[in-house]
C-alpha cells in the first residue's frame, strides 16, 4: 500500500498537474472528473461529486443525494497520452457511507471478506480487441491500412500484424513504464485482433488495471486512425474477443499458492483446494455466465459448434460446455500448469469488478461445500457431439442473454456474490434482452422479406 505522503512525493515527482478521479458503472465503463492536483486531499477525503441518476446501475435516481468519487492512492496511474496528468481508481461514497452500488467497493468487500478466511485471489486477464474503423457508409470495418490483414488464419502473423506494431509498442511501453510486466503482445486469431499479456497482481488491482487498460488502447488506437472495441463478437465471421481470467487462490498471510500440489493422481498440479474451487465453478457456471458475459452480443461468441463455417479461422477458441481439463482451450476452464487456472469463458466485455466478484464467491462455495468438479475432460471437446455431452453429465453454457439471466436468477451464491448489484444488473441487462428482442435485424430483412 503507498500512503497519502507517498503519493504526494510521486506527484510532485511526477510534475502531475491534473488527476483523473475515476471509477466505473455497472458495465464497467470509466466514469470520471479531472481536478487540478492541489485538490489531491480533498480527492482523498471528500471525493469528486458525481449525480448518481446519470450512471447506469448506480441505484439512484434525480432526487438522490452526491455519489461523491474517493480515491485510492494506491491506484496512483500516471497517463501517458495527457500531459502532466494522473489517474485514481476510486470508491463511491454516498451520505459519507460506502455506496453499496460501487463495483469497486463491492468486490474490495468480497476480497476483504476471503482475506479474514486466509484467502487472496490472485489474477491475470487478457484483455483481447479488435481495431476497427467506421466507413463511409456507416458500417464497422476492421482497421487493415496496408489491405494487408486478410488471411484466413491471421495468428501470430507477422505481416498481418506489422501495421499494428507501433500501436501494440506504444502500448507495451507505457504500460511497462507502470510496473505492469507486460511480457508478450500479438496479433489473434481474428483479422484485426489484437491481445497484450501483463503479469497477474491481486484481483482488485488486476480490474483496476483492466479499466485503464481500456481507456489507454482507445486514447493510443485513436492515433493510429483506429478505435479499439472490447465488444465481444463485431463480426460474424471472425473470433471473438475474451478477457480470458488467469488465476489461483494464494495463502494471505504467506502468499503460497494453494491450488499447487506435488502430487495430483488426477495428473494437473493441482490441489484438493482447487479441485473444490473449481467445482464451485462449474457448479454455478450458468449464473457466472451471466456476469461474465453480459452483453446480447457475447452469446455469439458462446455458441455450440466449431465447425469451418463458425469462423474464417476454422475454431471458435470459446468453450459452450461447463468442463474441465487439462492445457486445452476447448474447455471452460483450462488447467494451463501446476497451480494455474484458466477461465475461457470471461467476454472482453464484462465488467471485470464484478466478474471477479462473482467467480470468488462461486469458488469459495466450491470450497465450503467441497464439490468435486469430477474427472478432467481430455481430447477436442468440439467435436464431441451432444450424445457425448450428455453421456458424461456435462451442462451446456446459456446460449443467450436471456438463458444466462435465468440462471442468475435462481442462483442464491451468485447472487450473494454481487450483492445488492445484482438487482438493478438484472433490470439493465433484462431491458438490453427485451430490446434486442424487439429489433428487427438486416438479417431477416434479407432472408424473409421477399419470401412470405
Amino acid at each position: 500500500m503507498s500512503s497519502r505522503e507517498e503519493i504526494r512525493k510521486r506527484l510532485k515527482a511526477d510534475g502531475i498537474q491534473f488527476i483523473l478521479v475515476q471509477f466505473v458503472d455497472i458495465h464497467g465503463a470509466a466514469k470520471t472528473k479531472m481536478m487540478p492536483v492541489e485538490c489531491y486531499d480533498e480527492a482523498i477525503d471528500l471525493g469528486a461529486g458525481f449525480a448518481g441518476g446519470a450512471v447506469w446501475g448506480s441505484g439512484q435516481g434525480p432526487h438522490s443525494h452526491d455519489m461523491l468519487a474517493r480515491i485510492d492512492p494506491a491506484s496512483y496511474t500516471t497517463v501517458s497520452w495527457l500531459t502532466a496528468t494522473a489517474r485514481f481508481a476510486a470508491d463511491l461514497y454516498v451520505d459519507d457511507e460506502l455506496h453499496p452500488f460501487c463495483p469497486r467497493a463491492h468486490l474490495r468487500s468480497m476480497l476483504e471478506e476471503a482475506r479474514q478466511q486466509g484467502y487472496r485471489l490472485n489474477v491475470g486477464m487478457e484483455p483481447e480487441h479488435f481495431l476497427v474503423t467506421v466507413g463511409p457508409d456507416g458500417k464497422l470495418q476492421i482497421w487493415n491500412p496496408d489491405r494487408v490483414d486478410g488471411l484466413a488464419k491471421p495468428c501470430y502473423d507477422f505481416r498481418s500484424m506489422a501495421p499494428a506494431v507501433g500501436y501494440l509498442q506504444e502500448l507495451t511501453t507505457c504500460l511497462n513504464a507502470l510496473g505492469w510486466g507486460v511480457y508478450q503482445a500479438d496479433h489473434e486469431d481474428g483479422n484485426g485482433q489484437y491481445e497484450i499479456n501483463f503479469k497477474y497482481a491481486d484481483a482488485l488491482t488486476t480490474a483496476d488495471r483492466i479499466t485503464y487498460f481500456r481507456m489507454t488502447a482507445a486514447q493510443l488506437a485513436k492515433k493510429h486512425g483506429a478505435i479499439a472495441t472490447f465488444m465481444a463478437k463485431p463480426f460474424s465471421r471472425q473470433s471473438g474477443s475474451g478477457m480470458h481470467v488467469h488465476f489461483h487462490v494464494a495463502d494471505a498471510e504467506t502468499g503460497k499458492n494453494l491450488f499447487s500440489a506435488e502430487h495430483d493422481r488426477r495428473g494437473l498440479g493441482l490441489s484438493e483446494f482447487a479441485y473444490y474451487f473449481l467445482g464451485g465453478l462449474i457448479e454455478h457456471a450458468g449464473a457466472l455466465t451471466a456476469v461474465g458475459s453480459p452483453t446480447v452480443n457475447c452469446y455469439k461468441r458462446l455458441q455450440l459448434g466449431a465447425g469451418l463455417q463458425s469462423t474464417r479461422s476454422g475454431f471458435t477458441w470459446t468453450p459452450a460446455f461447463a468442463s474441465y481439463g487439462d492445457n486445452n482451450r476447448t474447455q471452460m476452464i483450462r488447467v494451463a500448469g501446476p497451480g494455474h487456472c484458466e477461465d475461457r469463458t470471461v467476454s472482453a466485455a464484462c465488467n471485470p469488478y464484478l466478474s471477479l466478484a462473482a467467480m470468488l464467491g462461486a469458488g469459495l462455495d466450491g470450497v465450503r461445500r467441497r464439490l468435486d468438479p469430477g474427472e478432467p475432460n481430455l481430447g477436442n471437446l468440439y467435436e464431441w457431439s451432444l450424445a457425448d455431452i450428455e453421456q458424461k453429465g456435462i451442462k451446456i453454457l446459456p446460449q443467450t442473454l436471456a438463458d444466462a439471466l435465468a440462471e442468475l436468477r435462481g442462483d442464491e451464491v451468485v447472487r450473494a456474490a454481487l450483492g445488492p448489484l445484482v438487482e438493478p444488473f438484472l433490470e439493465l441487462k433484462s431491458r438490453e434482452w427485451e430490446s434486442y428482442h424487439k429489433e428487427v435485424s438486416a438479417w431477416e430483412i434479407e432472408n424473409y422479406l421477399t419470401m412470405l
